[in-house]
């Protein structure tokens, strides 16, 4: 299992909550997969602190959703089948539309500067998906602000947890990065001048492209595990 560095400082809540905050970020960030098996004894290890510690930050990402009880005993990460992509991205679809119409209705001069800002720095950036995804992530946050609906956005994070469960971002599809700051452009634009029905069809149209490309990254996955299992099958020795 490979982890990131550890932090250097621990958190103002104690090493339960560093350790929280450490493996919450590993699962967001990849080094902690969809499925993968996530054992007390190596997060020990790798945070350099004891048992009750990390004990609780399980239980913590136990409440979460982000940690399931795995078959034969322990805890794995959490993963979705395609049914439950698909409520998934519904809901989500439905609670971005809100917020951005909500947005173009509520949304202060600074805040939307924000957005803007946002945009022009979006399009500095290197080509790096992971990249691009952090800064989605920030910039679709200050949407859910300028709703200025605590409510929206408590349900928009929670939906945010189960999206970074599904693996690899769809940043990673050729060409989204640019296709994306496009629809963002798009979002904002209805945002600023107010209109609220734009702005919520283009953050729909947003998160259903979003969707059209996770189902090909799942179907992509999986026919890779086929064929990497047809592999393994073809290069056992012949016993006969």
């Amino acid at each position: 299992m490979i982890f990131p560095g550890p932090a250097s400082s621990r958190a103002a809540g104690g090493l339960a909550e560093h350790a929280y905050r450490a493996i919450r970020n590993a699962i967001q960030e990849g080094q902690l997969e969809a499925g993968q098996r996530v054992l007390e004894l190596e997060l020990c290890a790798w945070l350099k602190v004891s048992r009750t510690p990390i004990r609780e930050a399980m239980r913590r990402l136990q409440s979460d959703g982000m940690l399931v009880h795995a078959p034969g005993g322990g805890l794995s990460v959490a993963q979705h089948d395609l049914r439950a992509v698909a409520e998934l991205y519904d809901v989500r679809e439905r609670l971005e539309g809100t917020a951005a119409a909500l947005a173009a209705r509520f949304a202060d001069a600074t805040e939307i500067h924000m957005l803007q800002a946002m945009l022009d720095s979006h399009r500095q950036l290197p080509d790096d998906p992971k990249l691009h995804a952090r800064e989605n992530t920030l910039f679709h946050e200050q949407i859910y602000r300028a709703a200025h609906n605590r409510f929206l956005i408590k349900s928009l994070q929670d939906l945010h947890d189960s999206v970074v469960l599904l693996g690899r971002t769809t940043f990673a599809a050729p060409g989204r990065i640019a296709e994306a700051l496009g629809e963002h452009q798009a979002i904002v634009a209805a945002i600023a001048r107010r209109d609220e029905a734009a702005a919520e069809e283009l953050a729909r149209r947003h998160v259903r492209r979003g969707y059209e490309l996770r189902l090909s990254a799942m179907a992509e996955a999986a026919r890779a595990g086929s064929q990497h299992r047809i592999d393994s099958r073809k290069e056992m020795p012949n016993k006969e």
